[in-house]
């Protein structure tokens, strides 16, 4: 089977599921999502990136590349493993229903899996027992160092590590050890968590990949300062003697910021990264592609050449461009690993050697349809998509479609475009978008359940540059049974996106 087939698909990160507990999980709502994806005739469920959040929220900054958020942890399955009783929840908080209250989640849901951790070490069967121990020795890599780290940032306050005592900050061995016998009993709950997780995540990808669904994952190129990855691996990033970086990451300035974007990353020293075969790369791969079946590159164009900024800069006006790992690194990750199973992040200001990057390398990139409409030659139109792209409506950092066309975003002139480019009124643009997207020739094709559910900036995932508020949104479960997923399901196999669907008839599908 082709590596992508032509399909299409829902972009929803597993926290905007509803549920009772204050945030989407891994429970019978993702199962249940799942079916709705597949009675809307779609094949792919497109995700943020999975992993622990810290301040801010953002699955962007995430506190490991490695460990997954154990805020998705499904109650209900533990009740099922007889970690937690049903009476361990009866003193639910109210929390909303269609955004997440992170603080009070947070604090809810570490109660409950402490309690969870207390509950396996008196009553755990033999057989969970064995399965932790295995799991915990087979994934020890990045296992070992993340759960150290969480444990003795939780023991100082959740303070970055670059405030630790010295000896913890740099890793001296007298220090790790005295932490790694004070905090043992911490260190192996966290490992017990992420077998949590990993388990219950094993157990949703089977029946997703069972039922036809695959699902799409997100790497970030570049980590958070703050995390296990930085504070295990230093010598692979620009840090001075005390842990800090001396140059971060951004973009610089363009058309949407006069003084660029300081996202403050610390960069990779790529000769040190080379010199070891990519190791940590190739891990970070790996552990991905067992979660999910796909993986989508954030910022591709960072290992063609990235923006550095001294890090004593408080914008990106004063960066410099510097030469990436190039298809050395994508050579090696190929050799270790087969086939790569990547879409290229390429939205942005592109370069030339950026496009000869991605395409020699035959990866697919990114179209995004509320980027179009300029005038005929803009690349995001579907006329002058090639097959190999994988298109969207929006993405996570864009208003919904109908946000994007009644507040003010898309303006006049698209509005016009719009028209014009169907030859008639718009009277739906959100169906109008879909349809076009639907018909075109990209081999993929994704949208914002917000989208197909038909709602407006109110919903809205992430606004670049928001402080506060972003990543909340959450549907209830009246949208399972929204008209939307009919109307998907017969756009879904008019514009022929689900190859099972393929030999049915207009008939047949008009019975539905």
């Amino acid at each position: 089977m082709t590596l992508f087939p032509r399909s299409s698909g829902v972009l929803l990160h597993p926290t905007s599921l509803p549920g009772r507990y204050g945030i989407g999980d891994l429970g019978a709502n993702a199962f249940r999502f799942v079916d709705w994806l597949v009675e809307s005739g779609q094949t792919i469920w497109q995700l943020l990136p999975l992993g622990p959040t810290s301040y801010g929220d953002s699955p962007y900054q995430c506190l490991s590349a490695f460990a997954g958020n154990t805020n998705l942890i499904s109650f209900d399955k533990l009740i099922e493993d007889g970690f937690l009783k049903k009476k361990d929840l009866s003193d639910l908080p109210n929390f909303p229903r269609y955004r997440v209250d992170y603080g009070p989640v947070i604090q809810y849901h570490e109660h409950k899996l402490n309690l969870a951790y207390q509950r396996y070490q008196s009553n755990a069967t033999d057989a969970q027992r064995a399965a932790f121990a295995e799991w915990a020795a087979d994934n020890a890599d990045w296992l070992d160092d993340w759960a150290l780290y969480i444990a003795i940032k939780n023991d100082h306050g959740g303070r970055p590590w670059t405030e630790w005592e010295r000896g913890l900050a740099l890793r001296e061995p007298d220090a790790l050890e005295s932490a790694a016998k004070k905090l043992a009993d911490e260190i192996n709950k966290h490992k017990f968590l992420q077998w949590l997780f990993y388990r219950q995540w094993g157990e949703l990808r089977g029946y997703a990949n069972d039922n036809g669904v695959r699902l799409i994952g997100d790497v970030p190129i570049f980590v958070a300062h703050d995390s296990s990855d930085v504070w295990a691996n230093r010598e692979r990033f620009y840090l001075d003697e005390s842990g800090n970086p001396t140059v971060v990451a951004g973009v610089p300035p363009d058309y949407f910021s006069e003084t660029g974007q300081r996202w403050g990353n610390p960069l990779y020293n790529w000769e040190v990264v080379k010199s070891t075969g990519y190791a940590w790369w190739i891990a970070r791969f790996k552990a991905c592609l067992e979660l999910v079946d796909m993986v989508r590159i954030d910022h591709f164009r960072g290992f063609e050449a990235y923006w550095e900024i001294p890090a004593e800069e408080p914008t990106a006006v004063n960066g410099h461009w510097v030469e990436g790992p190039g298809i050395d690194f994508f050579h090696a990750l190929k050799d270790a690993l087969g086939e790569l199973p990547i879409i290229a992040e390429d939205l942005g200001e592109i370069t030339k050697p950026v496009i000869e990057l991605r395409d020699a390398l035959g990866l697919p990139g990114m179209k995004i349809l509320q980027f179009a409409w300029s005038d005929p030659e803009n690349l995001f139109l579907p006329h002058n998509y090639v097959v190999n792209c994988v298109a969207y409506t929006g993405t996570h950092d864009n208003n919904t479609t109908l946000g994007w066309w009644l507040d003010g975003e898309a303006g006049e002139h698209a509005q016009q475009f719009v028209s014009d480019y169907i030859q008639g009124e718009v009277v739906d643009p959100v169906w109008t978008m879909i349809r076009l997207g639907m018909a075109s020739s990209a081999h993929t094709f994704v949208m914002p359940l917000q989208d197909i559910l038909g709602y407006g900036s109110d919903t809205r995932m992430n606004t670049p540059g928001k402080q506060g508020g972003n990543w909340a949104w959450r549907f209830g479960v009246e949208a399972f049974e929204d008209e939307g997923k009919d109307r998907l399901a017969h756009f879904t196999w008019l514009y022929r996106r689900r190859p099972d669907q393929q030999e049915e008839s207009y008939g047949d599908i008009a019975k539905r």
